[in-house]
């Protein structure tokens, strides 16, 4: 689907087709990769708090079952 452009402009054109969430991080401009870095980041420590929570849990769990076993 290459389209010949009459203005020359120099951004060039994004028709990478790669995977869905693939990102050709040489087409982005630095403010839209600066963007995507900050959504990462925040994914990223939604993610680490998930997986601390649930590593809380688990212990928390361990724990109480240590307990009731020992009382039996």
């Amino acid at each position: 689907m290459t389209e010949d452009r009459d203005d020359k402009d120099e951004t060039p054109i994004r028709e990478y087709h790669g995977a869905p969430g693939d990102i050709r991080w040489d087409t982005l401009s630095e403010e839209e990769s600066r963007l995507i870095r900050a959504r990462q980041r925040s994914r990223n420590r939604a993610l680490a708090l998930v997986l601390v929570a649930l590593v809380v849990l688990f212990f928390a769990i361990t724990i109480v079952k240590m307990k009731v076993k020992g009382q039996m």
